[in-house]
């Protein structure tokens, strides 16, 4: 059963409802993994989107902050989720398909602006979030999972405009950059992105910031699709839809695409 699958972080998905139906009406993708929709979920437009042929959903929302979405044209059921670090944040949500395969869905902590957890709270919260990640792979090892999401670190130079100037920014420090090695080699994850466009600069991030971010492309990649090994072969066809950051009121991320043929 082929499927496409699209991760987005989408910055609010009450404001920028209509920049999920443009997505679902012209890419078409199967399934589609939201992050950061800032709401609880029975004030997510879910209807809306179950109109457009999205009838099953599986959601974990939050007032104002977090919250994670995978709506699906094809039949899921809830497989749950997990308080990672004990924050108390509204960050993964999983959903299981009637071919067994689970989609991991997760908003990784952005971690603040100092990259010193003595210094910086939110910063520590990123990195324990990233270990209770990894101790929960390396002892329930998965096997025919997906893991997407904002996952607000750009691992590789070319996942960065500028690897040098980038190196004691958060997102793409050493020390993330470590942890999220480790979380990839705890669960045997495969970078389906990277697997598929394995050189050359890539980016599904760039910042509100820059006055034209298009000319500028300061960009990172901070948005994933990862497989275990088991189907990371059947996977092809990644792209991120670049153009999206230009649509009317956008979020500052763009969707990232992977099509499984299992």
């Amino acid at each position: 059963m082929p499927f496409t699958l699209a991760t987005w972080n989408i910055n609010s998905v009450r404001l920028r409802e209509g920049l999920v139906s443009r997505l679902l009406a012209e890419e078409t993708p199967d399934i589609l993994c939201l992050q950061e929709c800032k709401a609880p979920v029975d004030k997510m437009p879910l209807s809306v989107f179950a109109a457009a042929g999205y009838r099953w959903c599986v959601a974990r929302g939050q007032k104002g902050y977090n919250g994670v979405a995978i709506l699906s044209k094809l039949p899921i059921e809830d497989a749950g989720d997990r308080d990672f670090a004990t924050l108390g944040h509204a960050r993964h949500v999983a959903a299981r398909l009637e071919n067994g395969v689970t989609v991991h869905n997760f908003y990784v902590p952005a971690g603040g602006d100092i990259p010193d957890r003595q210094q910086n709270l939110k910063f520590g919260q990123k990195l324990d979030f990233l270990t209770d990640m990894t101790h929960w792979f390396a002892a329930d090892r998965p096997h025919k999972a997906i893991l997407v999401g904002d996952l607000n670190i750009a691992p590789r130079e070319d996942d960065v405009w500028s690897h040098k100037q980038l190196l004691k920014i958060v997102s793409h420090t050493p020390v993330e950059v470590d942890h999220l090695g480790k979380v990839m080699e705890s669960g045997r994850w495969v970078d389906i992105t990277r697997q598929d466009i394995p050189s050359g600069l890539l980016y599904s991030w760039w910042s509100y910031r820059a006055a034209d971010w298009d000319a500028a492309d300061k960009g990172r990649r901070l948005d994933h699709v990862w497989a275990t090994p088991d189907i990371a072969g059947a996977a092809h066809g990644s792209r991120i839809l670049r153009a999206a950051r230009g649509w009317d009121q956008p979020s500052d991320h763009a969707p990232v695409f992977a099509t499984f043929d299992l």
